[in-house]
């Protein structure tokens, strides 16, 4: 009986086919500007993206004005989303939520026009992004939630088929820490997948974890994000993984050590990301694995010379098979494991 919930309405699981559960189609990333170290190249904040300029804004891609908005090329990501759908792509995870303009007539457009499904994301992103938002109790938090999932979003009947993602800062903020709260209850509620976005400590992850059980939330209907450039011991990531939620590897493409937003981490590149996989499902948690890029910035997009969202498809689940992982054990990452986190029963 349990669907997914799509922009354009109920689908069966099976129905969703290769499925990146984190990525963003259309937002505004605007909020993270991070000035360039370099004075001279700080000047260049506000130029277009050119091949002359593109290699500082790989290095320091959050100093780029200009790149920091996906909602500004619809025509580049339409043809992508076409790409994707000839390369055997069904399903994207669109997690953008209240922070970074989250756009669902957009979505459901794109999903009409090129027949890739689009699942829509409810929620909060970091505190930081919303100011406007700050204040609200958990309550009001969960009701926003609720009405996405069930009414309709925006004010529009276009409905939302998961929470978040849930933007989360280290240290945790209390507005953010509300969020956490609100999505359990909402979970326990209308039984809906759950993902968030957690701090960049090794620590955020458990927190996070912890909080959101705590108000009722099944971990068995979470993604924890991001653990690329989060989680780096694999002892502490095995010790997380028997958390019971799913682990996500969601930054594949980026390929570049330098994290502007935590200098001190080193951002693993796709091998990495691989070998850290491999030992999740060297201990027993094949089940428990999502992969996607969170393609957020223009430079990720092939028009601007970046991998784009075919990615992974295309060149990582082979690269996977080429290094051990079987083949339907590659897939499940795409197909069986988002299916079943995305399913659950809407009400009427």
């Amino acid at each position: 009986m349990a669907k997914i919930q799509t922009v354009l309405g109920l689908i069966e699981p099976n129905e969703a086919g290769v499925t990146l559960a984190h990525e963003h189609l259309k937002m505004e990333f605007h909020t993270m500007y991070t000035p360039h170290p370099d004075p001279k190249i700080q000047e260049q904040k506000n130029d277009d993206i050119t091949l002359e300029n593109l290699w500082w804004i790989r290095q320091h891609p959050y100093s780029s004005v200009k790149n920091l908005y996906l909602n500004d090329v619809q025509d580049a990501v339409a043809a992508e989303m076409e790409y994707y759908k000839s390369n055997g792509g069904g399903t994207i995870v669109d997690v953008t939520t209240m922070g970074i303009e989250r756009d669902v007539n957009y979505l459901q457009k794109i999903s009409q026009d090129t027949g890739v499904n689009v699942v829509s994301g409810s929620g909060f992103y970091v505190e930081s992004s919303r100011p406007e938002t700050v204040a609200m109790t958990v309550e009001e938090m969960a009701e926003v939630m609720t009405t996405d999932i069930v009414s309709g979003c925006d004010g529009t009947s276009i409905k939302c088929g998961c929470i978040g993602e849930i933007g989360c800062s280290w240290p945790l903020g209390a507005s953010e820490k509300r969020a956490v709260q609100a999505s359990g209850e909402v979970q326990q509620s209308l039984g809906c997948p759950v993902i968030f976005h957690p701090g960049r400590d090794p620590d955020a992850p458990f927190e996070l974890v912890r909080i959101y059980q705590e108000a009722g939330g099944r971990v068995d209907k979470l993604i924890m994000s991001h653990l690329d450039r989060t989680i780096s011991d694999v002892d502490r990531l095995i010790d997380f993984a028997r958390l019971g939620c799913y682990c996500e590897y969601d930054l594949f493409g980026v390929e570049n050590s330098h994290y502007q937003f935590c200098e001190s981490c080193d951002m693993p590149n796709d091998a990495d990301r691989i070998r850290r996989i491999k030992s999740l499902l060297y201990a027993g948690f094949e089940d428990r694995i999502t992969i996607a890029h969170d393609i957020h910035t223009k430079i990720r997009l092939m028009k601007y010379g970046g991998h784009g969202f075919s990615h992974i498809l295309l060149n990582i689940l082979p690269k996977m098979q080429q290094r051990g992982i079987s083949k339907k054990v590659a897939y499940k990452m795409v197909t069986e494991n988002p299916q079943r986190w995305l399913e659950f029963n809407p009400p009427n």
